[in-house]
């Protein structure tokens, strides 16, 4: 009898001693990423890199046009140039990191680093999604009520607004990171994507990863949808009242300043259900996935406003022919 005591202890003690080491706290991630295509990291850096290289340069020149041009002091390039700020910030928070792991040979990022990359990713796409909202909102005032526009878009509201959006963006954020890293982590410690996504890094979890999964993905989905119906909501007052305007050239006109914005809100939210309503893949199908969402339509995004909107192109021109007379000017007097 007191044999069998000594052995079932004995198995309850291993069996706690290997719980112990199956659940070894982690205090770093690898980050799997594109290693499962060797032969392309070479072609996917340059290709990353010059498309990076081209998303900072259009926002870089969207805010510094918007900053320059005093004709481009309005409502709607203000969220415009909020939006290509939040983005540059979305980029820096992913794609550094990515570049610089196709090229390493150790692919680790830290708990800390982790939980703040996840947590930055997660409130600038809020962020992002909160913004063009605004612009929806924006729009919409200017067409519907054109007299009231002026009482209600002042830039002192403006600014508001767009604190708004970033206070909610990284409210919701914050909320999503604490319960992913609520708890500790177990082996193995390889994160099947190319930034620590929620969805990759909440599999990691000692504790019940499919009820914080659950709830993360409620959250995330609910924001996404919730904006998405809001702008859609917009545009179906807008349209109504579009279709009111007797003249085709006040149509015409109506239509061509919504055109670039709900183009952009078709892409971004369309790469987003795409990512964060699909049913479980692998980890080289989700790193694929993400690459739209994370690399593509923050490229896209300055070049529909910029090709689009001809205020911005006439303050490029306007800004490029101050940049040649004073470069002919400095020629003259040096000479």
């Amino acid at each position: 009898m007191e044999n069998g005591i000594f052995i079932c202890c004995f198995f309850r003690i291993s069996d706690v001693q290997t719980m112990k080491i199956n659940q070894t706290i982690l205090k770093e991630f690898i980050l799997v990423g594109f290693s499962l295509y060797p032969y392309l990291q070479t072609f996917l850096f340059v290709v990353f890199f010059c498309l990076y290289l081209l998303t900072l340069s259009g926002n870089l020149a969207i805010i510094g046009l918007t900053w320059v041009d005093r004709c481009l002091h309005t409502p709607m390039y203000l969220f415009l140039s909020a939006l290509s700020f939040s983005e540059t910030c979305y980029t820096l928070t992913i794609i550094p990191k990515m570049l610089t792991d196709l090229l390493a040979k150790k692919r680790i990022i830290s708990l800390i680093g982790c939980g703040l990359q996840m947590c930055f990713f997660l409130g600038l796409g809020g962020t992002n999604c909160a913004i063009l909202t605004l612009m929806g909102y924006d729009r919409f005032l200017a067409i519907c009520n054109p007299l009231r526009y002026p009482l209600f878009m002042t830039h002192m509201a403006c600014r508001k607004l767009v604190a708004s959006a970033w206070i909610a963006g990284f409210f919701v954020s914050v909320i999503e990171t604490a319960l992913i890293f609520r708890g500790s982590f177990c082996s193995p410690n390889l994160v099947k994507h190319f930034f620590c996504h929620m969805r990759a890094v909440v599999k990691l979890s000692c504790l019940d990863s499919e009820l914080t999964e659950f709830i993360v993905t409620v959250i995330s989905v609910s924001g996404l949808m919730g904006t998405f119906l809001l702008i859609i909501l917009t545009y179906v007052f807008i349209l109504s009242t579009v279709l009111r305007i007797p003249s085709a050239e006040g149509k015409q006109k109506a239509f061509s300043t919504c055109a670039s914005h709900l183009t952009v809100v078709f892409i971004h939210f369309g790469f987003a259900s795409i990512v964060y309503l699909k049913p479980e893949t692998s980890g080289g199908d989700d790193t694929l996935i993400a690459v739209p969402y994370t690399v593509i339509t923050p490229f896209l995004s300055p070049l529909i406003f910029s090709l689009r909107n001809k205020d911005m192109k006439n303050a490029f021109r306007k800004v490029l022919g101050k940049t040649v007379s004073l470069n002919n000017l400095g020629l003259l007097l040096h000479d």
